[in-house]
């Protein structure tokens, strides 16, 4: 295959609801298709599995299907639904939360739930084809203006990519504040993979509460539970009580803990969800990037997810919590902002390789 790349351009009109081929190179099928609900859907199919995105919405990654299982978590949702409303369609495997702001809003806030971004009306739509040092490969990119008069003007641009015979998803975001004064700027990638019973979370941070904080208070929304509160107790003695996934243990609502990661030579860290048969889930960031972020887990009769970890430029406190802690970031005038980052599954042996790497950080981080 030619190193060249071949941009198709995506618009509304394309999609029905009979999923139709778009292309197929390199062992990678492209095809569309629109969800009972009438949200547009492209799926991005290699050998052993497939992402389903969002194109138009909030360019999302609905669900990914990898070796014959599902990573998205479990929720109310069997499908999207069109709307910018953020817990009116909570259902997907991957969001963007921010620019101007995100995470919870606390008294003093004014944004939404993560912010303009999860659902967010993207144009300028493309599947992108080509080949780079990972083989033949098939992504998607769109943008997404956002401009309120006097306030905000910035552009985001996604690329999503994934690569034949790889389960393994990369992400890259570049965001480019259009406005002539600075922009506050908060991003977090919402990652929600299905928990599986009996996995551990594998990672480089230290098991003590100078390195994992966890939130003790709810989002308004929720009443603590006798459960909870027991169960916020037993991970204060012990954080590394919440490493293990275990069968029958709620998690209601939801526990959430801000990590503090070391990086390895190359500026990488990575966490993992590793399943009892060998195989694991995973996450890839730079530090240098995305220098925050929590983990996430919910385990109830309606949702189940863990997210393994999602990296971020602020906790999820929402705006007003997290300028007063200095972690909102200034993004000068036609400044950008850019982070990659790579997720998905891994099978026993890469999941092995993964967990050797993990422990060499771990150690050096300990001399």
């Amino acid at each position: 295959m030619s190193r060249e790349t071949v941009a198709i351009s995506l618009r509304p009109a394309h999609f029905a609801e009979a999923e139709h081929v778009l292309a197929r190179a390199g062992g990678m099928t492209a095809s569309t298709f629109l969800y009972g609900s009438g949200v547009a859907g492209l799926r991005i199919a290699n050998e052993v599995g497939h992402i389903d995105l969002l194109p138009f919405q909030g360019q999302q990654i609905w669900d990914a299907v990898f070796h014959g299982r599902t990573l998205t978590m479990r929720s109310m949702f069997t499908e999207p639904v069109a709307t910018l409303d953020y817990l009116s369609n909570y259902g997907g495997f991957f969001l963007h939360c921010g620019a101007t702001a995100m995470g919870n809003p606390g008294p003093e806030d004014t944004h939404p739930l993560h912010g303009e971004l999860p659902n967010a009306p993207f144009r300028d739509v493309e599947l992108l084809i080509g080949e780079d040092d990972d083989g033949a490969y098939m992504a998607m990119t769109g943008s997404y203006q956002h401009t309120v008069a006097f306030t905000h003007n910035y552009i985001a641009r996604p690329t999503v990519r994934l690569s034949a015979g790889a389960s393994r998803v990369v992400m890259d975001l570049t965001i480019r504040n259009l406005k002539h004064t600075p922009m506050d700027l908060m991003y977090l990638a919402h990652i929600n993979f299905r928990p599986v019973d009996g996995a551990t979370l594998v990672d480089a941070v230290p098991d003590d509460l100078d390195h994992i904080l966890f939130r003790t208070t709810l989002p308004s929304q929720f009443k603590p539970k006798e459960a909870h509160v027991r169960l916020l107790e037993d991970v204060q003695r012990d954080p590394a009580v919440h490493r293990t996934m275990k069968a029958g243990r709620p998690i209601d609502p939801e526990l959430v803990m801000s990590l503090v990661y070391p990086s390895d030579e190359a500026g990488w860290a990575h966490s993992m969800q590793a399943h009892p048969d060998g195989s694991a889930d995973f996450v890839s960031h730079r530090p240098g990037e995305l220098g925050k972020g929590v983990r996430w887990m919910t385990r109830t009769g309606d949702q189940d997810a863990v997210g393994v970890f999602l990296p971020a430029t602020a906790g999820a406190d929402g705006y007003v919590a997290e300028k007063a802690k200095g972690n909102v970031l200034t993004l000068e005038p036609d400044a950008e902002f850019h982070t990659t980052f790579a997720f998905g599954a891994l099978e026993p042996t890469e999941a092995e390789k993964m967990r050797g790497e993990i422990a060499a950080v771990r150690q050096a981080a300990k001399a």
